[in-house]
């Protein structure tokens, strides 16, 4: 297949940290702050010291060699089509849990309420380059002690496309989502993202809901965050032999937990900007330690979670728009099956509108870039060719009728001459997709929930409150 994609490593040095990792979790091993996560890895051939979990080799293949290459994530009605996830697919998708969101009537950087969360959701639903839903806030008006359950029936009152859920907690909430899902017209329209603890540990929670995930047949997206020069050496292989080692281990959990179940291979490396300490989105060791991690999981075959379509910027400028394009092109080159945080900025503290807006634009670019450019007969068009002649036109040949269109055209990127563009409108691009997200949120919902579906849910959220 003749297809545009980026690599790093090749074979040979994905065995190289492929080994690397075997050795971390062989010799330091892996602390589990978990007594069943323990009980599951030690009673398969694993030594425990403490909470120290020492993972052999052949336990790590095992679980390779268990975990599915494809699963289907459905939606709950509308025309999205099921996302297969499986190497060689490549969906783009918003983010989770912003503290921080920027108002999209009065531009105001503020604390996310849960209406924030439906209001995102349901403007995902009407972008045909978004295929999946997050929640892109931490809502503060609703108890902290069941947000993750606030959070998802908000996702579900706007959008009908495949959810990707976060929860701070363990796994008993994650048995109310599903419900919840199902109450909604499909159990298996979500997935759980959940995150390692670097260097070297899997907290309670990332423990609790990987055997959740397992035991639900929820497909577990397991992410990392080795930072070079804090959590891990200042070295990208060396972050990202950790951070191997750190998903190896979970898979593990997950596979002696249930065998067969869907796991996602998440990447994550950060490089901290040592002069403001903050891990940023957009630096390019950032870009090449999760390519290269990436190039690991194709070489395990597994489906991937990496970035696409964040910025590093405070506001709806310049540098928002250039990060924006660059992390979507470069997150679609990597071809990796989850593309999300579509529309962050700040750094991973703030959500926009806006950035979901021309994220879904910049996606649809990067889905043409990703168009295989085939070498057959009918691609070469010889006789075409020949027919036209030295100096002839191709302008009304069968083939320019039948094919131009296949071409990629924009909506909010212009593409016209200055007085073409002047006597149009002469907006910039922030204005065009103010006035695409204007349209947006005063078209008619493109869903409503329908009444039994929204007391099932209230009741399934009340009763997750009470517990």
């Amino acid at each position: 297949m003749h297809q545009a994609a980026l690599n790093v490593w090749d074979r040979a040095a994905c065995g190289r940290v492929h080994d690397a990792s075997l050795r971390l979790l062989a010799g330091t091993g892996v602390d589990m702050k978990h007594e069943r996560a323990r009980e599951l890895c030690t009673a398969a051939g694993a030594s425990l010291d403490g909470r120290r979990v020492r993972i052999p080799a052949e336990l790590v293949e095992q679980a390779l060699a268990a975990a599915p290459r494809s699963w289907m994530l459905r939606p709950r009605g509308g025309d999205t089509a099921p996302l297969e996830l499986t190497d060689g697919r490549t969906y783009f998708g918003s983010g989770p849990d912003c503290l921080y969101v920027s108002d999209p009537t009065t531009g105001e950087r503020r604390r996310a309420r849960a209406a924030d969360v439906t209001r995102a959701a349901a403007v995902a639903e009407l972008l045909p380059n978004i295929d999946f839903v997050m929640s892109m806030g931490l809502p503060e008006d609703v108890p902290n002690e069941s947000v993750d359950v606030a959070q998802f029936a908000a996702m579900l009152r706007g959008t009908r496309k495949p959810i990707v859920v976060s929860s701070p907690f363990g796994g008993e909430s994650l048995k109310t989502m599903r419900a919840m899902a199902a109450a909604c017209g499909e159990a298996e329209s979500i997935a759980c993202l959940t995150m390692s603890s670097p260097p070297l540990m899997l907290d309670d929670v990332a423990c609790d809901k990987t055997i959740a995930c397992a035991e639900l047949q929820v497909p577990l997206v397991l992410a990392t965050s080795v930072s070079a020069g804090s959590q891990g050496p200042a070295s990208l292989a060396a972050c990202v032999s950790i951070a191997n080692a750190e998903l190896l281990a979970s898979l593990v959990l997950h596979q002696l937990a249930r065998p067969g179940a869907p796991f996602v291979f998440g990447v994550g490396t950060g490089v901290m900007n040592m002069r403001s300490c903050v891990d940023v989105y957009n630096a390019p060791g950032v870009f090449l330690a999760n390519q290269a991690h990436l190039d690991l999981a194709r070489s395990y075959g597994l489906p991937s979670w990496s970035y696409a379509g964040h910025s590093d910027s405070k506001l709806l400028d310049e540098q928002w728009s250039l990060e924006l394009g660059i992390s979507a092109i470069l997150g679609a080159l990597s071809r990796a099956t989850l593309l999300h945080d579509v529309g962050y900025l700040e750094s991973g503290l703030q959500g926009a509108l806006e950035g979901l807006v021309l994220g879904d634009e910049v996606a649809g670019y990067a889905r043409a870039l990703l168009e295989p450019v085939p070498v057959d007969d009918e691609a070469l068009a010889l006789a075409e060719i020949e027919a036209a002649g030295p100096g002839g036109n191709h302008l009304g040949t069968k083939m320019t009728r039948t094919h131009h269109r296949r071409f990629w055209q924009p909506s909010l990127i212009d593409q016209n001459t200055y007085d073409r563009w002047l006597a149009h409108d002469g907006r910039t691009l922030l204005e065009r997709v103010r006035a695409r997200l204007a349209e947006l949120l005063a078209a008619e919902p493109a869903f409503t929930l329908d009444a039994a579906a929204g007391a099932e849910l209230d009741a399934l959220a009340s009763q997750a409150v009470a517990r």
